[in-house]
C-alpha cells in the first residue's frame, strides 16, 4: 500500500514535493495538535512532523508518526524516502497546491487557460481534477528535476541523513 501522509504546519514544503513525487499528503497549516492526531489514527495516514513534543504525544497514542529533522527541500525529502522506501517519482504527481489528483489533456483542452507561448512549445499539460490548476513542465521542471534526483540519492546512502 501507497504511503499516505498528514503533514503539520512546519512541513508545508516537504508536503507540496511529496505531491509532485506521487504521494497523498494532506496539509495542515492551522491545525491542533489534538485534532492533527485524531485525524492521523482515524484516516490512517502517518504524521509528519518537526515538533518532538507532538510527536512523542502521537506515538504514545499509537499514531504512526515520522519527527522529520534535516534542513531543507532535499534532506528532508531524502531523509524520508529513506526511512519508508519511498519511490521519489514525478510521473504520478498530485496537484502540488492542492493534493487532488493530475489528469492528462491535450492542449486544445487548456488553451484559454495558459499563456500562449507555454501552448506553443509544450504539448502535454495537466490539469487538477480538485482545484482546477493546469501544469506543464516549463523552464522550471529542470530545478524540479534536479531536487527529485538529489533527494532520491540522499535516500539509497550517498551521503545520507536518517530521520
Amino acid at each position: 500500500m501507497k504511503h499516505r501522509f498528514l503533514v503539520n504546519s512546519m512541513l508545508g514544503s516537504l508536503a507540496r514535493w511529496l505531491r509532485i513525487v506521487g504521494y497523498d499528503a494532506e496539509y495542515r497549516r492551522d491545525a491542533e495538535d489534538d485534532s492533527l492526531m485524531e485525524e492521523a489514527s482515524r484516516t490512517g495516514k502517518v504524521l509528519l512532523t518537526r515538533d518532538r513534543v507532538l510527536a512523542l504525544r502521537a506515538k504514545k497514542r499509537g499514531v504512526e508518526t515520522i519527527l522529520v529533522e534535516g534542513e531543507g527541500d532535499v534532506e528532508q525529502l531524502g531523509a524520508l524516502a529513506a526511512a519508508l522506501g519511498l519511490e521519489l517519482d514525478p510521473s504520478n504527481s498530485r496537484c502540488p497546491k492542492c493534493n487532488g489528483s493530475l489528469t492528462q489533456v491535450d492542449r486544445d483542452q487548456v488553451r484559454d487557460r495558459v499563456p500562449e507561448a507555454s501552448l506553443e512549445a509544450f504539448d502535454v499539460f495537466w490539469v487538477c481534477g480538485s482545484c482546477g490548476g493546469v501544469y506543464w513542465r516549463g523552464s522550471h521542471w529542470d530545478q524540479i528535476a534536479s531536487t527529485i534526483e538529489a533527494a532520491d540519492k540522499l535516500s539509497r546512502g550517498e551521503n545520507s541523513k536518517r530521520l
